[in-house]
């Protein structure tokens, strides 16, 4: 029997909200929401009480530590305070000469004639100039902000016949405290973070060979932690399977949806095809959907499983079908309760504005409006897919350029994928995908040089999504970016415990009552609640890709509070290296100590400011002698290097 209910309110002209929220610590700077500007952050006095102290930190030490974290806060929060209310107009300018959104605003309206309208909308108009909402990444930085990291982005470029002859080609030119090192830069972005033998195996495999494996991650075998993930019990059970054992998994606290968040936060640490974990995660955020809805617990975690993983090097089109073949998206949009007598828009107006052409994609209020009648049949029976023929509106259905008879409800089905290849296919989804993976893998403001050239062979390879990465990796404007992202808080976290080598191997010494959870599931569950509290858990929705809504005070001292939980090996479910044991035989004097430690964490030397502020942070000149635990500050001096722009920048 089909589950039903009254219709549910269209998300109409609003959209989805961004699934980035203030975090729950700090909040003493950052983006104001109401006013739409971002406050700088004083390190000095915003930071000052929420910093963790190690035992044995005194004043001076805490002072150095922030100093030293100041230099991120400037990174992330001063260029972030050009941010201002007009930034949605600012960007409609930027991405293709948008009108005022008050001038369409104030112009007549027409009446919506398609079947099944109630209410006046300003149809036959583009959903850029009506929408009440912003276009999210490009709306952000779409101010000083924007024109700042703009600046210092290469602007324009050119393709080369491989990845290595483009990276020793390409002369970087941006200013950053990065060093211009091709397999570095290529570490940080292709990567969720550089440790010394991922370093190690891309300078003896060279460029080219090291991403052909990456573009093949069937060949590379799984790591001990992805082994180790039929721990989290949920991840080999199929939804007929939790639609069974629902109430028992409840019983103990366990949830699939969570459990999968869980294990894509392992892969992200762990995983050798890491690669494929960054697409993973990117096409998350292209088609996100949360874990806030009906039933998520059931059908989430397979919408990962057999709509993004499989299709995450594959191709877009296949991808977009599948994703509107599949219960998660279905109930996450209410498209589950929409037929033909009472249309919801939720599902046709993401599958438009998110999915593919965009909001300035040439799409209007009727269309969004047709869409929502082709794709009226399709909805969930006992946590399934199912087609209902009954429930699927008859009649002639135009969309931006795709016209269908649609003339019969049994063939109502294939008409609607018919029309999702169609988008899949538009030049203006070409243009969005060259946009999301440019602005993952280049720039916040990725140059338009770049988008074209992405554009232009998504389109030639039919959506397929691997001709368009190497396209990307053998542009010069990717290796030229060099230190022009910045982390989020979870690839901050990642990365952290990645470059200090924590393994997920549980010490045999390890003692604890774990309840219905291995040691390993618990680890696991402890990172993914602090990424909750910092506002950047995976599988909860959209996550801007952009730096502006991340540069708050909250968000900077939970990840250095994190990073110090990771140094002193504060989940003792995991397998740590001590902090004295991060470099193998560590110098004699502070000053040398240091130079090796940044090296070994950060895999380049840090400036002479950096290098004093740090030695501030141990109380020691530079000459001092020191033994393997920095005279008893090694954990602060660690700490204080994983504050640094070095390690925020990717």
């Amino acid at each position: 029997m089909v589950e039903r209910s009254a219709p549910r309110r269209s998300r109409a002209g609003r959209g989805w909200r961004p699934a980035h929220r203030a975090p729950r610590r700090g909040g003493h700077a950052g983006y104001d929401y109401a006013t739409g500007t971002t406050r700088v952050i004083d390190p000095h006095t915003s930071l000052h009480t929420d910093i963790e102290d190690e035992p044995g930190d005194g004043p001076s030490r805490r002072r150095a530590v922030l100093a030293l974290g100041g230099a991120a806060a400037a990174l992330l929060g001063g260029v972030a305070a050009g941010t201002t209310p007009t930034g949605r107009r600012v960007a409609g300018w930027m991405v293709g000469g948008a009108p005022d959104p008050t001038d369409a605003l104030a112009a007549p309206k027409s009446r919506d004639t398609g079947t099944g309208a109630e209410s006046d909308r300003p149809a036959g108009q583009q959903a850029s100039l009506v929408r009440t909402y912003a276009a999210e990444n490009e709306s952000y930085m779409g101010s000083t902000a924007g024109a700042g990291v703009a600046k210092n982005t290469p602007a324009d470029g050119r393709e080369y016949p491989s990845p290595a002859a483009a990276a020793a080609a390409t002369k970087v030119t941006a200013n950053t405290v990065l060093a211009k090192h091709p397999v570095r830069h290529l570490a940080g972005r292709a990567t969720f973070g550089a440790t010394p033998q991922l370093l190690a195996d891309i300078q003896t495999m060279g460029i080219d060979a090291w991403l052909a494996r990456q573009l093949a991650p069937e060949t590379i075998p799984p790591t001990e932690a992805e082994v180790k993930l039929p721990e989290l019990g949920t991840l080999r059970m199929g939804v007929a399977d939790l639609r069974r054992d629902r109430q028992k998994l409840a019983d103990r606290g366990i949830r699939a949806d969570e459990e999968a968040a869980e294990a894509t936060i392992a892969r992200q640490i762990w995983s050798d095809r890491q690669l494929f974990e960054v697409m993973v995660d990117l096409w998350n955020d292209v088609l996100p959907v949360g874990r806030d809805f009906e039933r998520s617990d059931v059908v989430r975690a397979a919408f990962d499983r057999d709509v993004i993983r499989r299709y995450a090097l594959d191709n877009y089109p296949d991808m977009l079908v599948a994703a509107n073949r599949h219960p998660a998206l279905l109930r996450a949009l209410d498209q589950a309760y929409s037929r033909a007598e009472a249309v919801n828009e939720n599902l046709a107006r993401e599958n438009l504005e998110r999915f593919s052409v965009g909001v300035d994609g040439g799409c209007t209020e009727v269309d969004v409006r047709q869409a929502a009648l082709i794709q009226t049949g399709r909805t969930v029976v006992d946590d399934r897919y199912a087609y209902r023929a009954e429930d699927h509106h008859v009649g002639p259905i135009k969309v931006m350029g795709f016209a269908h008879p649609n003339h019969t409800a049994g063939g109502g089905e294939e008409a609607g994928d018919a029309y999702l290849r169609y988008l899949a296919l538009h030049p203006s989804t070409a243009r969005a995908v060259a946009v999301a993976l440019a602005t993952r893998l280049v720039s916040d403001v990725p140059p338009q040089s770049i988008v074209d050239r992405l554009a232009k062979r998504y389109l030639a390879a039919k959506g397929h999504i691997q001709p368009v990465l190497m396209t990307l990796f053998c542009s010069s404007e990717f290796w030229g970016s060099v230190g022009q992202k910045v982390r989020r808080p979870r690839e901050y976290v990642v990365a952290t415990y990645r470059t200090l080598g924590v393994q997920a191997r549980t010490p045999a010494a390890f003692e604890a009552d774990t309840g219905s959870r291995t040691a390993f599931g618990t680890g696991l569950r402890e990172v993914r609640l602090k990424l909750a509290d910092l506002g950047h858990e995976p599988m909860t929705g959209p996550a801007l890709d952009v730096f502006v809504p991340w540069a708050t005070a909250g968000a900077l001292v939970g990840q250095w509070n994190e990073a110090l939980t990771a140094v002193t090996g504060g989940r003792a479910m995991f397998t740590y290296t001590a902090p004295e044991r991060l470099v193998a035989r560590p110098p004699a004097t502070a000053g040398a100590y240091l130079d090796a430690l940044a090296r070994r964490l950060v895999h380049q030397p840090l400036s002479a400011r950096q290098r004093a502020l740090i030695l501030g942070v141990a109380g020691l000149p530079e000459s001092a002698r020191v033994d393997a635990t920095f005279n008893g500050a090694i954990a602060a001096v660690a700490r204080a290097i994983l504050a640094s722009p070095l390690h925020h920048l990717r």
